[in-house]
């Protein structure tokens, strides 16, 4: 599972959590979040997230 973080606010989606808030369930990948899905702290879509490394 990757990680994803917003270039903007730094919020980070990890795919193995998902964001149940909005719906997403766990295990859900970058890919198959909805393409207009936005960062929930600064409300930028996924096109201002970048893969990152963690650990």
């Amino acid at each position: 599972m990757k990680k994803w973080q917003c270039i903007v606010c730094g919020l980070i989606y990890d795919e193995a959590m998902g964001w149940p808030d909005d719906g997403i369930e766990p295990g859900t990948r970058w890919e198959d979040v909805p393409e207009d899905w936005l960062c929930p702290d600064c409300g930028v879509g996924k096109m201002d997230f970048e893969m990152i490394a963690i650990g």
